[in-house]
Protein backbone atom coordinates (compact mmCIF):
# COMPACT_ATOMS: atom_id res chain seq x y z
CA UNK A 1 0.00 0.00 0.00
CA UNK A 2 1.48 3.23 -0.81
CA UNK A 3 1.91 5.76 2.12
CA UNK A 4 0.09 8.36 1.59
CA UNK A 5 0.45 10.62 4.63
CA UNK A 6 3.06 10.58 7.30
CA UNK A 7 1.47 8.97 10.32
CA UNK A 8 1.52 9.78 13.82
CA UNK A 9 4.73 7.64 14.46
CA UNK A 10 7.70 8.09 12.50
CA UNK A 11 7.65 6.22 9.03
CA UNK A 12 11.69 4.97 8.82
CA UNK A 13 12.61 7.63 6.44
CA UNK A 14 11.45 10.25 8.47
CA UNK A 15 12.81 8.54 11.43
CA UNK A 16 15.97 8.95 10.13
CA UNK A 17 15.76 12.15 8.81
CA UNK A 18 14.65 13.33 12.75
CA UNK A 19 17.46 11.53 14.11
CA UNK A 20 20.14 13.36 12.45
CA UNK A 21 17.79 16.97 12.80
CA UNK A 22 16.31 16.96 16.37
CA UNK A 23 19.02 16.41 18.64
CA UNK A 24 19.84 19.90 19.12
CA UNK A 25 15.91 20.71 19.03
CA UNK A 26 17.19 24.60 17.33
CA UNK A 27 14.25 26.64 17.12
CA UNK A 28 14.15 28.79 13.82
CA UNK A 29 12.04 32.04 14.34
CA UNK A 30 10.64 33.86 11.23
CA UNK A 31 8.88 36.53 11.91
CA UNK A 32 9.04 40.42 13.71
CA UNK A 33 6.43 41.43 15.90
CA UNK A 34 6.91 45.21 14.91
CA UNK A 35 8.84 46.12 17.51
CA UNK A 36 12.65 45.34 19.02
CA UNK A 37 10.96 41.43 19.80
CA UNK A 38 10.45 38.50 17.66
CA UNK A 39 7.66 35.72 18.16
CA UNK A 40 9.53 32.48 19.08
CA UNK A 41 9.19 28.87 20.41
CA UNK A 42 10.05 28.68 24.01
CA UNK A 43 11.24 25.72 26.23
CA UNK A 44 8.02 26.03 28.65
CA UNK A 45 8.93 23.55 30.90
CA UNK A 46 13.09 22.93 30.54
CA UNK A 47 12.95 20.04 33.62
CA UNK A 48 10.24 17.98 31.82
CA UNK A 49 10.20 16.14 28.72
CA UNK A 50 7.66 13.26 27.69
CA UNK A 51 7.46 10.01 25.78
CA UNK A 52 5.47 10.76 22.47
CA UNK A 53 3.69 13.74 23.89
CA UNK A 54 0.07 13.72 21.96
CA UNK A 55 -2.54 16.12 23.84
CA UNK A 56 -2.13 18.91 26.09
CA UNK A 57 -4.79 20.59 28.21
CA UNK A 58 -5.90 22.51 30.84
CA UNK A 59 -9.05 22.37 32.95
CA UNK A 60 -11.22 25.33 33.95
CA UNK A 61 -10.74 24.50 38.01
CA UNK A 62 -8.46 27.32 38.85
CA UNK A 63 -5.82 24.96 39.55
CA UNK A 64 -3.32 26.41 37.31
CA UNK A 65 -2.00 22.69 35.99
CA UNK A 66 -1.12 21.74 32.50
CA UNK A 67 -2.30 18.02 31.50
CA UNK A 68 -0.15 15.65 29.07
CA UNK A 69 -0.91 13.02 27.22
CA UNK A 70 1.58 10.53 25.92
CA UNK A 71 0.35 7.83 23.77
CA UNK A 72 1.00 4.67 25.36
CA UNK A 73 -1.35 5.78 27.51
CA UNK A 74 -0.18 7.73 30.55
CA UNK A 75 -1.35 10.81 31.53
CA UNK A 76 0.69 13.59 32.96
CA UNK A 77 0.30 16.50 35.48
CA UNK A 78 2.33 19.72 36.60
CA UNK A 79 1.93 22.65 37.98
CA UNK A 80 2.18 25.50 34.80
CA UNK A 81 5.74 27.18 36.12
CA UNK A 82 8.11 27.32 34.32
CA UNK A 83 10.54 26.52 36.93
CA UNK A 84 8.82 23.56 37.91
CA UNK A 85 11.06 20.64 38.28
CA UNK A 86 9.08 17.24 38.01
CA UNK A 87 5.56 15.81 36.92
CA UNK A 88 3.25 12.93 38.39
CA UNK A 89 1.39 10.06 36.38
CA UNK A 90 -2.14 11.51 36.73
CA UNK A 91 -3.36 8.27 34.93
CA UNK A 92 -1.96 5.11 33.71
CA UNK A 93 -3.92 2.70 31.52
CA UNK A 94 -1.36 1.40 29.28
CA UNK A 95 -2.56 -1.90 29.98
CA UNK A 96 -5.81 -1.05 28.43
CA UNK A 97 -4.27 1.00 25.14
CA UNK A 98 -3.26 -0.26 22.02
CA UNK A 99 -0.57 2.01 20.47
CA UNK A 100 2.21 2.53 18.35
CA UNK A 101 2.08 4.28 14.93
CA UNK A 102 -1.59 6.09 14.68
CA UNK A 103 -3.34 4.09 17.81
CA UNK A 104 -2.73 5.01 21.10
CA UNK A 105 -4.32 7.08 23.68
CA UNK A 106 -5.40 10.16 21.61
CA UNK A 107 -7.27 12.65 23.11
CA UNK A 108 -8.22 14.26 26.85
CA UNK A 109 -11.09 16.72 27.51
CA UNK A 110 -12.19 17.71 31.40
CA UNK A 111 -15.60 17.96 32.12
CA UNK A 112 -17.00 21.90 32.28
CA UNK A 113 -17.76 21.00 35.95
CA UNK A 114 -14.13 19.21 36.62
CA UNK A 115 -13.66 21.24 39.39
CA UNK A 116 -16.72 19.86 41.36
CA UNK A 117 -17.66 16.15 39.32
CA UNK A 118 -13.85 15.33 38.80
CA UNK A 119 -14.97 13.94 35.45
CA UNK A 120 -12.50 13.59 32.43
CA UNK A 121 -13.38 11.80 29.16
CA UNK A 122 -10.58 10.12 27.23
CA UNK A 123 -9.83 8.96 23.70
CA UNK A 124 -7.94 5.42 23.20
CA UNK A 125 -7.45 2.43 20.76
CA UNK A 126 -7.78 -0.89 22.32
CA UNK A 127 -7.16 -4.34 20.62
CA UNK A 128 -9.15 -7.75 20.08
CA UNK A 129 -10.61 -6.53 18.36
CA UNK A 130 -9.34 -3.19 17.21
CA UNK A 131 -11.63 -0.84 18.96
CA UNK A 132 -11.65 3.23 19.20
CA UNK A 133 -12.96 3.77 22.94
CA UNK A 134 -14.20 7.37 24.58
CA UNK A 135 -14.35 6.38 28.05
CA UNK A 136 -14.90 8.74 31.46
CA UNK A 137 -12.73 8.63 34.45
CA UNK A 138 -12.91 10.57 37.57
CA UNK A 139 -10.06 12.42 39.90
CA UNK A 140 -9.74 11.15 43.43
CA UNK A 141 -9.69 13.42 45.10
CA UNK A 142 -11.87 15.71 42.98
CA UNK A 143 -9.19 18.57 42.87
CA UNK A 144 -6.11 15.66 42.98
CA UNK A 145 -3.43 14.92 40.99
CA UNK A 146 -4.21 11.27 40.60
CA UNK A 147 -6.80 9.51 39.17
CA UNK A 148 -9.24 6.60 39.99
CA UNK A 149 -8.23 3.32 37.19
CA UNK A 150 -11.10 1.85 38.32
CA UNK A 151 -13.81 4.59 38.10
CA UNK A 152 -13.46 3.89 34.07
CA UNK A 153 -17.29 4.45 32.91
CA UNK A 154 -17.11 3.48 28.88
CA UNK A 155 -19.54 5.84 26.40
CA UNK A 156 -19.04 4.74 23.22
CA UNK A 157 -17.06 2.40 20.78
CA UNK A 158 -16.44 1.49 17.48
CA UNK A 159 -14.88 -0.74 14.95
CA UNK A 160 -11.84 0.52 13.26
CA UNK A 161 -10.83 -1.65 10.12
CA UNK A 162 -7.52 -0.57 10.03
CA UNK A 163 -4.61 1.08 12.54
CA UNK A 164 -4.64 4.54 10.82
CA UNK A 165 -6.64 7.77 10.75
CA UNK A 166 -7.95 7.05 14.56
CA UNK A 167 -8.51 11.46 14.43
CA UNK A 168 -8.97 11.39 18.46
CA UNK A 169 -9.57 14.68 19.69
CA UNK A 170 -11.54 15.64 22.20
CA UNK A 171 -13.06 18.93 22.81
CA UNK A 172 -15.99 19.99 25.34
CA UNK A 173 -17.88 23.11 23.47
CA UNK A 174 -19.20 26.31 25.10
CA UNK A 175 -22.91 24.53 24.47
CA UNK A 176 -21.21 21.70 27.25
CA UNK A 177 -21.13 19.12 24.51
CA UNK A 178 -18.43 16.75 24.28
CA UNK A 179 -17.30 16.90 20.86
CA UNK A 180 -15.19 13.86 19.24
CA UNK A 181 -12.89 13.81 15.80
CA UNK A 182 -13.35 10.50 14.31
CA UNK A 183 -10.86 9.44 11.34
CA UNK A 184 -12.01 7.79 8.84
CA UNK A 185 -11.08 4.34 9.60
CA UNK A 186 -7.99 4.41 7.37
CA UNK A 187 -5.75 2.14 4.76
CA UNK A 188 -5.83 4.55 1.98
CA UNK A 189 -8.71 6.37 -0.26
CA UNK A 190 -11.00 5.60 2.40
CA UNK A 191 -11.97 1.79 0.05
CA UNK A 192 -15.52 1.74 1.81
CA UNK A 193 -16.43 4.98 2.13
CA UNK A 194 -17.36 5.90 5.71
CA UNK A 195 -16.88 9.26 5.43
CA UNK A 196 -19.62 10.10 3.52
CA UNK A 197 -21.68 7.25 5.20
CA UNK A 198 -23.92 8.12 8.37
CA UNK A 199 -24.74 4.96 9.03
CA UNK A 200 -20.78 4.54 10.55
CA UNK A 201 -19.44 6.75 12.85
CA UNK A 202 -15.89 6.96 11.11
CA UNK A 203 -14.56 9.84 8.94
CA UNK A 204 -17.06 12.30 11.62
CA UNK A 205 -17.23 14.55 14.16
CA UNK A 206 -19.37 13.63 16.95
CA UNK A 207 -21.15 15.37 19.58
CA UNK A 208 -22.31 13.89 22.66
CA UNK A 209 -24.82 15.13 25.96
CA UNK A 210 -22.63 13.58 28.85
CA UNK A 211 -24.99 14.38 31.32
CA UNK A 212 -28.17 12.44 31.05
CA UNK A 213 -27.85 8.28 30.05
CA UNK A 214 -30.56 7.88 27.27
CA UNK A 215 -28.25 5.53 25.39
CA UNK A 216 -26.31 4.40 28.63
CA UNK A 217 -24.04 6.31 29.49
CA UNK A 218 -24.72 9.46 27.31
CA UNK A 219 -27.65 11.20 25.38
CA UNK A 220 -27.91 12.74 22.07
CA UNK A 221 -28.72 16.52 21.96
CA UNK A 222 -31.87 17.13 20.83
CA UNK A 223 -30.27 19.50 17.90
CA UNK A 224 -28.10 17.24 16.52
CA UNK A 225 -28.57 17.19 13.18
CA UNK A 226 -29.73 13.68 12.54
CA UNK A 227 -32.03 13.38 15.53
CA UNK A 228 -35.03 11.38 14.27
CA UNK A 229 -34.05 10.43 10.94
CA UNK A 230 -35.52 7.47 9.77
CA UNK A 231 -32.80 6.42 7.52
CA UNK A 232 -30.83 4.81 10.69
CA UNK A 233 -27.85 7.42 9.89
CA UNK A 234 -26.06 7.97 14.07
CA UNK A 235 -27.53 10.44 15.68
CA UNK A 236 -24.13 10.85 17.43
CA UNK A 237 -22.71 12.64 14.27
CA UNK A 238 -22.35 16.44 14.37
CA UNK A 239 -20.30 16.69 10.51
CA UNK A 240 -19.07 14.90 8.24
CA UNK A 241 -16.92 13.85 5.28
CA UNK A 242 -13.38 14.19 7.43
CA UNK A 243 -10.62 11.86 6.49
CA UNK A 244 -7.97 11.93 9.55
CA UNK A 245 -9.03 15.26 11.41
CA UNK A 246 -5.86 15.52 13.73
CA UNK A 247 -7.23 18.28 16.76
CA UNK A 248 -9.88 20.22 16.54
CA UNK A 249 -10.71 23.06 18.66
CA UNK A 250 -13.16 26.21 19.89
CA UNK A 251 -11.97 29.74 19.51
CA UNK A 252 -12.78 30.92 22.93
CA UNK A 253 -13.58 34.50 21.40
CA UNK A 254 -16.07 33.82 19.20
CA UNK A 255 -18.34 30.66 17.77
CA UNK A 256 -15.66 29.42 15.68
CA UNK A 257 -14.91 25.95 15.86
CA UNK A 258 -11.71 24.58 13.72
CA UNK A 259 -10.76 21.32 12.63
CA UNK A 260 -7.37 20.20 10.92
CA UNK A 261 -8.15 17.77 8.55
CA UNK A 262 -4.84 15.76 7.57
CA UNK A 263 -4.87 14.60 3.43
CA UNK A 264 -4.42 12.00 1.22
CA UNK A 265 -1.48 12.71 -1.03
CA UNK A 266 -1.85 16.30 -2.19
CA UNK A 267 -3.78 18.53 0.08
CA UNK A 268 -4.23 19.30 3.89
CA UNK A 269 -6.97 21.58 4.95
CA UNK A 270 -8.62 23.99 7.66
CA UNK A 271 -12.19 23.45 7.75
CA UNK A 272 -14.78 25.50 10.25
CA UNK A 273 -17.43 23.17 11.46
CA UNK A 274 -21.09 23.69 11.36
CA UNK A 275 -24.16 21.25 12.41
CA UNK A 276 -24.61 19.28 9.57
CA UNK A 277 -21.94 20.14 7.28
CA UNK A 278 -20.15 17.48 4.92
CA UNK A 279 -16.39 18.41 4.08
CA UNK A 280 -15.98 16.80 0.98
CA UNK A 281 -13.76 13.37 1.80
CA UNK A 282 -13.78 11.39 -0.48
CA UNK A 283 -15.31 13.39 -2.94
CA UNK A 284 -12.44 16.11 -2.53
CA UNK A 285 -9.14 16.06 -0.78
CA UNK A 286 -9.20 19.61 -0.06
CA UNK A 287 -10.42 21.82 -3.01
CA UNK A 288 -9.40 19.46 -5.05
CA UNK A 289 -11.51 16.84 -6.72
CA UNK A 290 -10.56 12.94 -5.60
CA UNK A 291 -12.77 10.46 -6.16
CA UNK A 292 -13.48 11.51 -9.34
CA UNK A 293 -9.95 12.61 -9.76
CA UNK A 294 -12.10 15.72 -11.87
CA UNK A 295 -15.84 16.67 -12.65
CA UNK A 296 -16.52 15.73 -9.00
CA UNK A 297 -19.97 16.72 -7.94
CA UNK A 298 -19.46 19.37 -5.13
CA UNK A 299 -23.32 20.09 -4.68
CA UNK A 300 -23.59 20.30 -0.88
CA UNK A 301 -19.96 20.27 0.27
CA UNK A 302 -18.07 22.84 2.12
CA UNK A 303 -14.85 24.03 1.03
CA UNK A 304 -12.01 24.18 3.76
CA UNK A 305 -11.54 28.22 4.49
CA UNK A 306 -7.66 27.21 3.74
CA UNK A 307 -5.56 24.22 1.94
CA UNK A 308 -2.26 23.94 1.07
CA UNK A 309 0.03 21.87 -0.98
CA UNK A 310 2.66 19.35 -0.23
CA UNK A 311 5.46 20.86 -2.26
CA UNK A 312 7.63 22.15 0.56
CA UNK A 313 7.17 18.98 2.86
CA UNK A 314 4.42 19.99 4.40
CA UNK A 315 2.40 16.83 4.63
CA UNK A 316 0.46 16.51 7.73
CA UNK A 317 -1.13 19.29 9.09
CA UNK A 318 -1.44 19.46 13.09
CA UNK A 319 -4.38 21.96 14.31
CA UNK A 320 -3.82 24.39 16.72
CA UNK A 321 -6.25 27.37 18.72
CA UNK A 322 -7.14 30.61 18.55
CA UNK A 323 -4.65 32.38 20.15
CA UNK A 324 -6.27 34.89 23.15
CA UNK A 325 -3.00 35.57 25.29
CA UNK A 326 -1.74 38.89 26.11
CA UNK A 327 2.08 37.79 25.51
CA UNK A 328 2.00 38.64 21.64
CA UNK A 329 -0.38 41.32 20.91
CA UNK A 330 -0.11 40.87 17.17
CA UNK A 331 -1.16 37.53 17.71
CA UNK A 332 -5.12 38.13 18.96
CA UNK A 333 -7.59 36.34 17.46
CA UNK A 334 -5.21 34.71 15.02
CA UNK A 335 -5.66 30.32 14.69
CA UNK A 336 -2.13 28.87 15.29
CA UNK A 337 -1.52 25.60 13.39
CA UNK A 338 1.82 23.63 12.13
CA UNK A 339 2.34 20.69 10.25
CA UNK A 340 3.94 17.94 11.95
CA UNK A 341 6.32 16.42 9.56
CA UNK A 342 7.57 19.77 8.24
CA UNK A 343 8.38 21.35 11.49
CA UNK A 344 6.14 24.90 10.38
CA UNK A 345 3.79 26.61 12.43
CA UNK A 346 1.58 29.28 10.86
CA UNK A 347 -0.92 32.11 12.14
CA UNK A 348 -4.28 31.84 9.71
CA UNK A 349 -6.22 35.12 10.04
CA UNK A 350 -9.79 35.12 8.67
CA UNK A 351 -12.31 37.84 8.04
CA UNK A 352 -15.43 35.37 8.29
CA UNK A 353 -14.72 32.58 6.11
CA UNK A 354 -12.16 34.48 4.12
CA UNK A 355 -8.54 34.35 4.79
CA UNK A 356 -6.80 37.74 5.33
CA UNK A 357 -3.70 36.21 6.29
CA UNK A 358 -1.38 33.55 6.44
CA UNK A 359 1.67 34.28 7.81
CA UNK A 360 4.67 31.78 8.89
CA UNK A 361 5.67 32.16 12.29
CA UNK A 362 8.59 29.73 12.55
CA UNK A 363 10.16 26.32 11.75
CA UNK A 364 11.09 23.83 14.59
CA UNK A 365 13.23 21.05 14.11
CA UNK A 366 11.36 18.38 15.00
CA UNK A 367 7.77 17.30 14.80
CA UNK A 368 4.55 18.82 15.87
CA UNK A 369 2.23 16.41 17.43
CA UNK A 370 -0.31 18.99 19.18
CA UNK A 371 -0.91 22.06 20.39
CA UNK A 372 -2.23 23.37 23.72
CA UNK A 373 -3.90 26.60 25.20
CA UNK A 374 -3.71 27.20 28.95
CA UNK A 375 -6.70 29.24 30.73
CA UNK A 376 -4.69 32.85 29.65
CA UNK A 377 -4.82 32.27 26.22
CA UNK A 378 -1.19 31.44 25.73
CA UNK A 379 -0.53 28.39 23.19
CA UNK A 380 1.84 25.80 23.63
CA UNK A 381 2.71 22.71 21.05
CA UNK A 382 4.46 19.36 21.80
CA UNK A 383 7.64 18.47 19.87
CA UNK A 384 6.87 14.73 19.30
CA UNK A 385 10.07 14.04 19.03
CA UNK A 386 12.22 15.60 21.82
CA UNK A 387 8.91 14.92 23.75
CA UNK A 388 9.83 19.10 24.78
CA UNK A 389 6.62 21.17 25.38
CA UNK A 390 7.11 24.48 24.03
CA UNK A 391 5.49 28.31 24.32
CA UNK A 392 4.94 30.72 21.72
CA UNK A 393 6.58 33.61 23.07
CA UNK A 394 8.80 37.03 22.34
CA UNK A 395 12.51 37.50 22.58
Amino acid sequence: MKTTHIPLLLTIILGVLIIGCSSSDKEVTEVDTGSDNTIAAIDAFPALAFSSPVEIKTPADSSNRIFVVEQAGVIKVFDNNSAVSSSSTFLDIKSKVSSGNELGLLGLAFHPNFKTNGYFYVNYTKSNPLQTVIARYKANPLTGNVADVSSETILLTYNQPFSNHKGGSLQFGKDGYLYIAAGDGGSAGDPANNAQNKKSFLGKILRLDVNVTTKGNYGIPADNPFVGNTEGFYEEIYAYGLRNPWKISFDTGSDRFFAADVGQSVKEEINLITKGGNYGWKIKEGKNCYSPSSNCDATGLIEPVLDYGRADGDVSITGGYVYRGSTIASLAGKYIYGDYASGRIWALELDGNTVKANTLLMKISGTISTFGQDSEGEVYFANYASGKIMKLGVN
